[in-house]
């Protein structure tokens, strides 16, 4: 098949597929669409990058950013507030329930003056108000437990397919080449393949879910539909596992898959106890196995070395370049010091890294322990937030607690607490405390 017919198939397997998913008896706002262009965005590249194929790898490049894509994103970020205003009911009552991640927040933004680039890091900060914009605006809708499963569908049902056909097809766009190794990667619709991996993980968990909704009956009667969409794209997204070679995101969405079947089981639905005891167990299970002993052999179970691809060795030079333990080097700005890269440059052999690949250690570096602690504390709080919507809503409480799990052990060995991240944006929507929607409607 030529490209060209490649692509033809392409669309018309993407409207497929959004056909069969439909659900008339859903009231999902139609602004939902502006938060799903900003995740299929910071999923797959940006406008620019698509456009002219523009590449930020360059130091310069990365500091100044494309003025272009700015104004996209500051483009749907303004749209995002003008449908928060219109529902600023909603909005005071979310802000007032979610104070722990608004001052954490806060205190990013106070880190940007002691940043060495205050420019950059406050440009980076307005890209992640950009991403609570986002969440805010999922979790005000009409139906908000369903406004999520169709935040991450709606962009999987784009990102996914397209990943085959640039991969299979358009190999100058779906395939590069390792900085470090030379060695040829598939990358689909992102940038390099841990992108492609997240991809896979958070649209495959979407599936997953919308899946177990079906053959629960959750459709009101619309079974075969679903089945046949979210099977779909849950066959292409194992294809796309198979092809990226991105353990953590196997290794997460297999947790992920695992654990939200058990925790529907009635030994754990109906004991909350139970579940949270799994929790803890899994937890220690992955911090044991990647922090505490990785040469235990539990990595190697899963196709890694005791040292994760290096990662060990990055960890250790990243602490012995910090300088401020207790406030960090500013928002998003250690790896832009001079002195760090002056020091990569000289240690590192090949392309120096530009993330601790493990997110707690990436906050300790940019916000030194005070960062750390306050993402203890919303996550703390987060949870607890969890357990009070697994009382109220069984099927969404599930739902955020699987995605919360998975972030956690995601960013043990990479860096995803960070703006404009898929992972980053998953964990606000799994923490954040979402209003009743009939308040609103009284209101």
């Amino acid at each position: 098949m030529s490209p060209s017919n490649a692509a033809v198939v392409c669309v018309f397997f993407i409207l497929a597929i959004f056909f069969l998913d439909r659900d008339r008896d859903c009231q999902i706002s139609p602004a939902l669409w502006i938060p799903v262009a900003w995740l299929s965005i910071s999923g797959s590249r940006m406008v620019s990058q698509w456009v002219g194929g523009a590449s930020l790898g360059t130091a310069d490049q990365i500091l100044e950013g494309s003025p272009f894509d700015a104004k996209i994103l500051s483009g749907i970020i303004a749209a995002g507030l003008m449908v928060l205003i219109a529902r600023r009911h909603q909005v005071r009552t979310f802000l007032g329930m979610n104070k722990p991640l608004l001052i954490f927040f806060a205190y990013c933004l106070v880190s940007v003056f002691w940043s060495e680039y205050p420019a950059v890091a406050f440009k980076r900060w307005t890209k992640a108000v950009g991403d609570l914009v986002m969440v805010m605006m999922v979790l005000t809708d009409p139906e908000p437990t369903a406004a999520i499963k169709k935040f991450f569908s709606r962009s999987g049902f784009v990102l996914i397919p397209v990943s085959v056909l640039l991969i299979k097809y358009y190999p100058s766009l779906g395939r590069g080449y390792s900085d470090w190794t030379g060695e040829a990667y598939n990358n689909g619709v992102a940038t390099q393949k841990n992108g492609l991996g997240y991809d896979c993980l958070i649209f495959g968990l979407a599936s997953i879910a919308s899946l177990f909704d079906a053959l629960r009956g959750h459709k009101r009667g619309r079974v075969a539909g679903p089945l046949i969409a979210h099977g779909a794209i849950l066959a292409l997204t194992f294809w796309l596992f198979n092809m990226a070679h991105s353990a953590t995101s196997l290794t997460c969405f297999l947790l992920g898959s695992c654990f939200m079947l058990i925790a529907s089981l009635r030994v754990f639905a109906n004991r909350p106890g139970n579940l949270h005891l799994l929790v803890g167990v899994l937890l220690f299970t992955a911090c044991y196995a990647t922090i505490l002993n990785p040469g235990a052999g539990l990595l190697e179970s899963v196709g890694r070395d005791s040292t994760l691809t290096g990662r060990t060795e990055i960890w250790t030079l990243a602490l012995s370049m910090d300088k401020n333990p207790l406030f960090g080097a500013g928002y998003e700005s250690f790896w832009l010091q001079k002195r760090v890269n002056a020091a990569l440059n000289y240690e590192w052999k090949g392309a120096p890294p530009n993330q601790a690949h493990n997110g707690f250690l990436q906050v300790y570096l940019d916000l030194g322990w005070s960062g750390v602690a306050l993402l203890g504390l919303v996550m703390v709080w987060g949870y607890r937030n969890i357990g009070r919507t697994l009382r109220l809503d069984p099927e969404a409480g599930r739902l955020k607690l699987t995605l919360l799990l998975v972030v956690i052990v995601y960013n043990l060995t990479e860096a995803a607490f960070r703006d404009l991240h898929p992972v980053w944006i998953v964990f606000i929507l799994a923490v954040a405390a979402a209003p009743d929607p009939s308040d609103w409607a009284a209101a």
